[in-house]
């Protein structure tokens, strides 16, 4: 079932892309965003539904995980987060108002996790 911004409305998301499930540096940021309540959290990546659905359950995610899978990283090319040779994401970080408008972006190397630290301060400014 496709996911819409629009649907979030009034709400701040937070819309991290991440490379690929049961790696070691997303597992890490994932769970730093477990408990994250300053936003509503979007993980996406170009995994299948069903490896993001047993990732999530292992891992005690309770945020939604979303697949770019198909077309391949569609979401993740309108970002500019798309990594044509390796066919996967960089880590790109989005802080999306309640209207919808980008408020922060950051783009990460996929050797380079995320400070969620940086988060909390554009959300709590």
């Amino acid at each position: 079932m496709p996911v819409r911004l629009s649907s979030l409305r009034g709400r701040r998301v937070v819309l991290v892309f991440f490379p690929l499930a049961f790696s070691g540096i997303c597992q890490s940021e994932m769970a730093a965003l477990r408990s994250f309540s300053a936003a509503h959290v979007l993980g996406v990546s170009v995994d299948s539904m069903f490896t993001l659905r047993a990732w999530a359950d292992q891992e005690g995610y309770d945020f939604p995980l979303l697949s770019d899978f198909w077309p391949h990283g569609q979401v993740a090319q309108a970002y500019g987060v798309f990594d044509d040779v390796r066919g996967f994401a960089l880590r790109g970080t989005f802080i999306i108002d309640g209207d919808g408008a980008i408020m922060w972006s950051i783009v990460n190397p996929v050797s380079a996790p995320r400070d969620v630290a940086d988060y909390l301060q554009v959300l709590s400014s």
